[in-house]
């Protein structure tokens, strides 16, 4: 019987404050590791809710994404599954400081470019690091390249 391939499609916040940015620590088979606020995107959800969705879930923080920073296709290494990340900047919103983070979320962390890169042993994979990159040469595509229908 032939599986049907299909990547992981999730989306990733960029979300920076004053030369940091939000990123969340979080349990994984690895241990602790750092990412983005991220998450998949669910069924009948655009890219631009599901990333709101997913930084509000994962922080406590209120985002609008304004821009795309880039798609990133990953395989991980252990060949199972494949990664399709959208990756968005904005606008940072409200904190719910009383509002409870998703399960395995430990905490949401501001960071320096510096500080992350100093802890990629401990990034939950290598699209953290190239986020931020990619973010700090300036790459921001319009949201009129996404299109959703209901």
């Amino acid at each position: 019987m032939n599986r049907i391939w299909k990547p992981n499609v999730t989306v990733a916040a960029l979300i920076e404050r004053e030369g940091h940015f939000l990123l969340v620590e979080e349990e994984t088979e690895d241990g602790l590791r750092f990412n983005q606020p991220a998450g998949h995107l669910d069924e009948g959800e655009s890219l631009v809710a599901a990333c709101a969705r997913e930084a509000l879930e994962e922080t406590a923080w209120r985002f609008t994404p304004t821009a795309l920073v880039g798609i990133y296709q990953w395989p991980r290494p252990q060949g199972d599954i494949t990664y399709l990340r959208f990756a968005f900047s904005g606008e940072l919103g409200e904190h719910d400081a009383g509002r409870t983070l998703d399960a395995g979320i430990q905490r949401a962390v501001w960071m320096t470019a510096d500080e992350i890169r100093a802890n990629a042993e401990r990034h939950r994979s290598p699209l953290v690091w190239q986020c931020v990159t990619d973010y700090l040469a300036g790459r921001r595509f319009s949201l009129e390249l996404l299109r959703h229908y209901d």
